[in-house]
């Protein structure tokens, strides 16, 4: 690929594919497509029947995932128009703007609603047009008309009305064909992301006695007697929350202010809304954190957890801690998010507007726990397991922050 330089003032991008050279043309969507057309919401609503019915939440990372029916009768009559032929582009217009996928053969017969465009007939190539308008198109229209509503959407006028930058045909092909190749890629990583995830939720189902027993369906080799019944306060030291109001915030401060929103995957995330205090602020339980801590959210957003990890933080009402000692701090972290412990938490909140879990619930959440080693071993496993699902996320963000950066360099 090629840089442009910056001191030439034409309509290209700051990087393209060697050996071209000649400016982009602005074209209107409108002129060079033969239909641009929107569905209409089924008159039923049962779900039953033969036809694939697609809706923008059925469009994820440029795939179409139909899980809705209608019925034939529908598609051939009311719905005629919206039927959905080989090589249609789907667009968003509503809600989500911007959503994009290409109908293939495997899917039809189908139809959709009124959230999508289809547009049909277009003089573009395929995967450069989709790309194009998933990238800069759509963010260029609501940057100039920033009063589209708080329900962002598009009539059917402007989307013929969007201004697609367009190169010659060959230099459109090599575009959609380098985003195609990398969509492909973050789609391949993001399968092995959502499947290693499953099987995350059967180890965690598998490995951890289920509501009425004293002993997993799945174990290591070498371990038989049944686990005994303990309450999690039996293996914690302490077991307590975070500040019960404001406290007061300095912009001067190097200790963070955190809730149970700061507790994501595992970690806990700083974000630009999070406040900072100065040390005099934190309590004695906050500076008495250690690596054996886990964190967990309390309020509003019930059992997201977190390791402590030494980061300078004081917490607020919605996150807990729970200091573990005698008991495997992998083991537990891996049990806390078993749907059995989780479904004991849900069924004890206290609140109306806002959930709560209460510090006596968790004391005494009953958990069947077996000899040390087979803990270890047991925590061990799903730390792993976690690593290489956190890895594989990283992945996968990098991956889209590449695509990202590709589509500023390469679209005008």
């Amino acid at each position: 690929m090629a840089k442009i330089d910056d001191s030439v003032k034409k309509k290209v991008p700051e990087l393209r594919f060697k050996g071209f050279t000649d400016e982009w043309e602005e074209r209107k969507l409108g002129q060079y497509t033969k239909l641009i057309t929107k569905g209409t919401t089924p008159k039923e609503k049962t779900g039953i029947g033969d036809v694939n019915f697609v809706k923008v939440e059925n469009i994820t990372s440029g795939k179409i995932y139909p899980i809705n029916k209608i019925k034939q009768n529908e598609h051939d009559n009311y719905l005629k128009r919206s039927r959905l032929e080989e090589k249609d582009i789907l667009f968003s217009i509503a809600g989500t703007l911007g959503r994009t996928a290409i109908v293939n053969k495997s899917i039809l017969p189908a139809n959709t609603n009124q959230a999508l465009a289809i547009i049909r007939g277009y003089d573009f190539d395929t995967n450069f047009l989709i790309t194009s308008l998933a990238g800069n198109v759509v963010k260029e229209y609501i940057r100039r008309n920033p009063t589209v509503g708080a329900q962002p959407n598009l009539s059917l006028e402007q989307v013929g009305n969007l201004l697609v930058n367009t190169p010659n045909a060959e230099e459109q092909q090599k575009i959609g064909s380098f985003f195609k190749q990398l969509d492909d890629t973050i789609a391949l990583h993001q399968r092995k992301l959502d499947l290693l995830k499953e099987q995350k939720k059967g180890y965690l189902q598998k490995m951890f006695p289920k509501n009425g027993t004293k002993v997993p369906e799945l174990r290591f080799a070498g371990f038989a007697d049944d686990w005994e019944e303990r309450k999690l306060s039996e293996g914690t030291s302490k077991i307590g929350d975070g500040l019960h109001g404001t406290p007061n915030y300095s912009d001067n401060g190097d200790v963070f202010f955190i809730n149970g929103n700061n507790l994501v995957n595992g970690k806990i995330v700083i974000t630009k809304e999070t406040k900072l205090v100065t040390e005099s602020n934190q309590s004695k339980d906050d500076k008495l954190l250690n690596t054996d801590t886990i964190l967990m959210s309390i309020n509003g957003t019930i059992g997201n957890l977190a390791w402590y990890n030494n980061e300078r933080v004081m917490l607020g009402k919605s996150a807990a801690y729970l200091t573990v000692s005698n008991f495997d701090k992998k083991f537990i972290f891996s049990y806390l998010q078993t749907s059995t412990i989780k479904n004991y938490f849900l069924n004890n909140l206290t609140g109306t507007t806002i959930k709560n879990l209460g510090l006596k619930t968790i004391r005494d959440t009953t958990l069947f726990v077996p000899t040390l080693e087979e803990q270890q071993q047991i925590g061990e496993f799903f730390w792993t397991l976690e690593e290489t699902i956190a890895l594989h996320q990283r992945k996968l963000d990098l991956l889209k922050e590449q695509k990202k950066g590709f589509l500023q360099k390469m679209f005008v």
